[in-house]
């Protein structure tokens, strides 16, 4: 038995399980923030907008049967107004950081290193114009 809890307190304790946690709760504290920006900020621009902040209300009936295109629209409308929102005020900005935090030089693709001296060479050249050695063509 002390085995049995001495393994279950490993399994715990592993990193990937307490980051698996923390990631977690971290995506519903967004989530929740997310839902906040939409709800607050964003629907009733739409409704000053469009004079309607709630479709809900709007349906058809075709042969006795109800249909609610209006809650469907409200969550189209809830979608793209979310996934905008992660795209403006999330993706693009971490991207803009990740940009400027970036070291390492683009990779050219149409040079290669001469083995040799190490000069940058244009990838088709079969000769070295630095250090004049013979190269083996470009895989």
């Amino acid at each position: 038995m002390q085995a049995l809890m001495k393994e279950f307190r490993t399994f715990l304790l592993r990193g990937n399980l307490v980051d698996m946690a923390v990631g977690i709760v971290i995506g519903i504290a967004f989530a929740a923030l997310v839902t906040a920006l939409v709800t607050d900020l964003i629907t009733p621009i739409i409704a000053a907008i469009v004079g309607r902040p709630d479709f809900s209300t709007l349906s058809f009936t075709i042969h006795k049967s109800r249909f609610l295109y209006g809650d469907f629209l409200n969550a189209v409308i809830t979608f793209l107004s979310i996934a905008a929102a992660v795209f403006f005020f999330v993706v693009k900005p971490v991207n803009m950081l990740m940009a400027r935090r970036k070291t390492e030089p683009p990779v050219d693709e149409t040079v290669r290193q001469c083995p040799e001296c190490l000069s940058e060479i244009p990838r088709a050249a079969r000769r070295c114009a630095f250090c004049t050695a013979q190269l083996a063509p470009a895989a």
